[in-house]
């Protein structure tokens, strides 16, 4: 085998470990960002289950009695779900409502409203 047989080798070996690796890096980004986006859908999935009566994304009409959840801060809105579902905040029908969430649900539904702009 001459030098340049051998060099073509190691040049041809180092270009397959490069479009490897490169496959590789490109594949696991996808799989985040297909990872990112199914969380997305599943947080906005949760949250749409207050659509019915907080409005499309928790924009209620102007002048409802029922608040706009969009843009209310993520620690008041846990504090409000949480009191509702033991029943230390009088309501009409949030404390059935509540009574099925998770301590997560209700965190992923604060998050979402919290994180929605105005």
């Amino acid at each position: 085998m001459s030098f340049n047989e051998d060099s073509m080798k190691t040049t041809s070996l180092s270009c397959m470990r490069l479009l490897a690796t490169t496959a590789l890096v490109l594949g696991v980004s996808a799989a985040a960002h297909a990872q990112d986006k199914a969380t997305e859908l599943h947080n906005r999935a949760t949250a749409a289950m207050c659509a019915n009566c907080h409005g499309t994304d928790g924009r209620t009409t102007e002048g409802s009695a029922i608040p706009s959840l969009v843009g209310m801060p993520k620690d008041y809105m846990v504090l409000q779900l949480k009191a509702f579902k033991d029943g230390t905040r009088p309501a009409t029908v949030m404390h059935q409502l509540t009574k099925g969430l998770t301590d997560a649900q209700i965190n992923t539904i604060s998050t979402y409203y919290a994180a929605t702009k105005r």
